[in-house]
């Protein structure tokens, strides 16, 4: 069985050993018996505990069985697994026996062939059309209903008791429903996130300041349902999380995927959830919130400036839009001269050594990036460069530097350049 929290194990091996004795009725005993829990039918079966030590009993001359008994077809194949499986019992002159079959399977029989490839189909389909039925219903019950279908609550609420489970049968066995609101220890630090943020402050600011006045982090805030967790400190990742997480506008999401980001460098919307990423999105709000939605938008996307020792910002455009094209990574920042650039080092600031044959360093302007820029996306061109750089970042496109020439093309996070189908009309070789 697949899964120990809805099944009984004796109820579950008992039918399914009173199927093998009525398959095997007149022509032997059960010797032993081998009962996987919690391993899933996918899993082949050297990694399945049970079904190891049958195939390792099956090796030794003097074992005490000559054939193996399958109780039901479903529980113990997925895909091809049986034929590798029925090959290797063969090999060592033991037989198997399956119910569909009445009897011992033998491929060379074409009617048996062709049952098992059915059985193998339906199994897969069993489990996708499960998968499926089960994905659908919570993405519906998230978006239409709002509801809170488990895990831990984010950091700065607590579960509060919404009343009976809408299903009859749950509702009957006691089970009650969730939601979330906010908890008087934590929520308030939250806003105060939201709030250093939007006046422009960094991540980095922030999670030192939570630590210096000694916030209880997340895992140090709710030890029963972080113990996994061993760092009990504010970190950048933490923060960005929770500023990134679009719950604390009060609508409730499910199944949310990570950007694959350092940063919030991606702007999203919170009532027009992502399809292609699988999440969703409540279309009302469904718990007080911790943010207003303006300010949540307003600040995804935001760099927070660098005071100089003149009391100064410097102002990088196309920050985190410039990678090296010898290396792979991001260009800092630099400023030289008066003026902003960006330059890579290439392994000075990185575990890996710098191979012998790269240059020191890479460096460029940013206005003579600009420049060639306003070239080719004239309709974006401005003054200062910030229409260009948010076209940019809207496209996923990124500058690549350091060889003979620079081009501009897609990146998918994390960082990994794409070749772009030259249809799409999104790659520029800059000379």
């Amino acid at each position: 069985m697949s899964t120990i929290e809805f099944q009984d194990r004796t109820t579950s091996s008992g039918w399914q050993r009173e199927v093998a004795e009525e398959t095997i009725r007149g022509h032997g005993v059960i010797v032993a018996a081998y009962f996987d829990e919690g391993c899933s039918r996918r899993l082949p079966w050297r990694e399945r505990p049970a079904a190891a030590q049958l195939m390792a009993a099956a090796e030794h001359p003097n074992r005490p069985f000559d054939a193996v008994v399958i109780g039901e077809y479903e529980r113990a194949f997925y895909g091809d697994q049986f034929g590798a499986v029925l090959t290797a019992l063969r090999a060592r002159g033991v037989q198997l026996w399956l119910p569909e079959a009445d009897g011992p399977v033998n491929l060379d029989d074409p009617v048996h062939q062709a049952l098992m490839l059915l059985l193998g189909s339906q199994s897969r389909r069993e489990v996708l059309r499960a998968r499926h039925r089960v994905l659908a219903a919570m993405h519906v019950q998230a978006r239409v209903q709002g509801r809170f279908l488990g895990g831990r609550p984010p950091y700065g609420y607590r579960l509060a008791d919404a009343g009976p489970h809408p299903n009859r049968a749950h509702a009957s066995w006691g089970r009650r429903m969730h939601r979330l609101e906010p908890d008087p220890a934590t929520a308030p630090w939250v806003r105060w996130i939201f709030q250093q943020r939007a006046t422009g402050r960094s991540v980095a600011g922030i999670a030192r300041e939570l630590n210096d006045r000694g916030i209880p982090c997340p895992s140090n805030a709710d030890r029963d349902r972080n113990r996994h967790r061993t760092r009990h400190e504010w970190i950048i990742r933490t923060v960005v999380g929770i500023l990134e997480n679009p719950r604390y506008t009060g609508r409730q999401v499910w199944n949310r995927h990570g950007a694959g980001t350092t940063g919030l460098t991606h702007h999203r919307a919170p009532v027009q959830p992502s399809a292609a990423r699988g999440w969703a999105e409540s279309e009302k709000v469904t718990h007080p919130a911790l943010v207003d939605e303006a300010a949540f938008l307003a600040i995804q996307g935001m760099r927070a400036a660098r005071p100089t020792q003149h009391g100064h910002t410097r102002t990088y455009v196309l920050a985190g839009h410039v990678q090296c094209q010898l290396c792979g990574r991001r260009l800092d920042s630099h400023w030289v001269n008066g003026r902003p650039g960006y330059r890579c080092r290439h392994g000075h600031t990185s575990a890996r050594n710098r191979p012998p044959e790269l240059a020191k360093n890479v460096y460029v302007r940013e206005d003579h990036l600009l420049d060639d820029l306003r070239v080719r996306f004239a309709e974006a061109a401005g003054d200062d460069g910030s229409a260009i750089a948010d076209h940019m970042r809207s496209n996923d496109l990124t500058i690549t530097c350091g060889g003979p020439t620079r081009e501009v093309k897609a990146c998918r996070p994390p960082c990994a350049l794409a070749t772009i189908d030259e249809t799409v009309g999104d790659q520029l070789l800059l000379l």
